[in-house]
Order: structure tokens, then C-alpha cells, then sequence
């Protein structure tokens, strides 16, 4: 799979159009105050639409990896409401799937237990869940490796097994928190890739944390800009790039390049 660059759209809101895929999140006025009387969001609202990539990026400490886990509900929002698919957000669901910054495997478990893992709290029958695993783990690129231990790996086969695992649930919604940052810049390239190639053939839902400005502005459809603490929309960003060229073109292009300076524009006024 390859990318190139169209005309960058400039940076604004952007309202839903007539006919425009429909949200399979919904965020409505969430806020979080953490014990002790931290804010950390403030009032967000946001659509996450269906079958796209849509990244969330803001300085430091802004809230991006909360907003991820209330939406996965993994921890609980103090003000607000979270709709997945039309149905409220109390706790983690089957029809999301989390893959953590730092893989979050189980040690004593083979690469084939951790990845079938999800399906076997199911309580999917083990020759079933096997055979789900084993497929996924073919797909990330881990065939042969299925006896393996997480010791045994390095951290970019670690975080191979982690995406396995959650493409094996089959959830809608696949939420990413910072996941290539443990790896290094060959790895992280060649993820990005991989992981545009996952959003253009499974029809699942993305959403990314990352503190990448390139990063977001190569993977995206939409980047959901936020401010500092306690953090605020502050812009809804659309890339506009088009796959199907040389993925390194796109690094080089200045329609990539403009629209990678206009955000870090918009993000150094929360670093004064």
C-alpha cells in the first residue's frame, strides 16, 4: 500500500455534510476532575465517524489518552455521555477493542493465548479462538511465532501481538494509545502502513493517540486537535490525503509539509 498527497484542506471546523458517514461515537459534553480537583477535559464534544481513522493530538498532559479510556470505559467521565453505536458508554464493551502504548501482554502466556485471549472471556470455544487467533496473528506478521513468549520478542513483535489480539475480537471500534511510540523509526514507518492498509480492509473504526504531529497528519482522516488542560476542541483537522502513490512522496510534499506546520502552528501557543 502507498500514499500521496492531495491539496491540503486549511485548518477549520468542519461540519457533518448531507450524506456524511454516520458517527459510531459519540462524545457529547464529557468532562473529567480527577481526585483532588484536576480537570482534565472540559466540556468535549465529538464525532468519531464510522470506518475512519481519526486521531487525537494536543500538547502534553491534555487529556488524549483519558478521552481514549472513557471512551473505552475503562475509567468513568464525571460529567457527559459517550454513545457507541447508539448505546451508552458504563464500561467496557465487546464492541471496542484497546491496544496500549506498552503492549500489555500477559508474561506467562504463549502468543497465541494472549491473542485469543479477548475470545476466550468469551467464552469461544478453544479450538474456535485458536483458529481466530491464529489467522490474525499470520496478518500481523507473526506466522510461526504462536508458541512464543512475550520475553522472547521485540517490542515491535510485542506490539504485533497486541493489534492481534484486538482485531481478533472483532470489535467495531479499535482504539490506539500511542502504540508505535516504544519502537523505533523503521518500525514506526512501516506500522503506519499496516495500519492504513487495516482501515482500508476491515471497515473498523479508529481511534488514535498519538503526540506526533506527522505522525497524525500521515495515518488520519480527521485529526480532533486538542488545547492544554482542561482540554477543549479546539479544531477538527482533515489531512484530505489520497492513498495509491509513493508513501515516502507524501513526507516530501509541501501540501503535507503546509498542513503538518499550520498544526504545529495552532500547538506551540499551548507550550508558552
Amino acid at each position: 500500500m502507498s500514499l500521496s498527497p492531495a491539496t491540503a484542506a486549511p485548518l477549520r471546523a468542519i461540519e457533518p455534510a448531507p450524506g456524511a458517514t454516520r458517527p459510531i461515537v459519540e462524545v457529547r459534553s464529557v468532562s473529567k476532575t480527577y481526585p483532588g480537583g484536576v480537570e482534565a477535559l472540559s466540556g468535549i464534544s465529538l464525532d468519531f465517524p464510522e470506518g475512519k481513522l481519526t486521531t487525537l493530538l494536543g500538547p502534553s498532559g491534555c487529556g488524549k489518552t483519558t478521552l481514549l479510556k472513557i471512551i473505552a470505559g475503562l475509567i468513568p467521565h464525571s460529567g457527559g455521555q459517550v454513545l457507541v453505536d447508539g448505546r451508552e458508554v458504563t464500561g467496557p464493551g465487546p464492541e471496542r477493542a484497546f491496544v496500549f502504548q506498552d503492549f500489555a501482554l500477559m508474561p506467562w502466556a504463549s502468543v497465541m493465548r494472549n491473542v485469543a485471549f479477548g475470545l476466550e472471556l468469551r467464552g469461544v470455544a478453544r479450538s474456535q479462538r485458536e483458529a481466530v487467533a491464529e489467522r490474525h496473528i499470520a496478518r500481523v506478521g507473526l506466522k510461526g511465532f504462536e508458541q512464543k513468549f512475550p520475553h522472547e520478542l521485540s517490542g515491535g513483535m510485542r506490539q504485533r501481538v497486541g493489534l492481534a489480539r484486538a482485531l481478533a475480537v472483532d470489535a467495531k471500534v479499535v482504539l490506539m494509545d500511542e502504540p508505535f511510540s516504544a519502537v523505533d523509526e523503521q518500525t514506526r514507518r512501516k506500522f503506519q502502513e499496516e495500519l492504513l492498509e487495516l482501515v482500508a480492509n476491515e471497515g473498523k473504526s479508529f481511534i488514535f493517540v498519538t503526540h506526533s504531529i506527522e505522525e497524525a497528519v500521515y495515518v488520519s482522516d480527521r485529526i480532533a486537535l486538542l488545547s492544554r488542560r482542561p482540554s477543549r476542541v479546539s479544531a477538527i483537522i482533515e489531512p484530505k490525503i489520497v492513498r495509491g502513490g509513493d508513501p515516502e512522496k507524501i513526507r516530501r510534499d509541501s501540501a503535507y509539509l503546509d498542513v503538518v506546520e499550520d498544526i504545529w502552528q495552532q500547538l506551540k501557543h499551548y507550550l508558552d
